[in-house]
């Protein structure tokens, strides 16, 4: 079985804002599809670009993100952290495929 996995990094366009926007991603976590955790970046990595959050996301296939991305929490949290962010790459992959696959 296969299950999707959907990480997001996001950064504040503002330092004053990183609560805020974290508040908004934290909406994220109310939608009862998939499951789904925010953490805050520790910053260990000095060779990366500076992210400030990581929403990660399991869920059991496409239909499974869909249906959370049509929830109107999701948009609720759209709605905060759009105008706040500064950064937002998106990476979705599957995992559990057999070799070959």
């Amino acid at each position: 079985m296969t299950m999707l996995r959907h990480v997001v990094f996001f950064s504040a366009r503002n330092r004053e804002d990183v609560e805020r926007l974290y508040e908004g991603l934290l909406l994220l976590t109310q939608i009862p599809h998939g499951r789904v955790e925010i953490g805050r970046n520790l910053g260990l990595d000095t060779l990366s670009a500076p992210v400030d959050f990581v929403v990660y996301g399991a869920f059991a296939d496409e239909a499974e993100l869909a249906r959370y991305k049509a929830h109107p929490t999701y948009a609720a949290s759209i709605a905060i952290a759009r105008p706040l962010r500064e950064l937002r790459v998106v990476a979705d992959f599957h995992v559990g495929l057999a070799e070959g696959d």
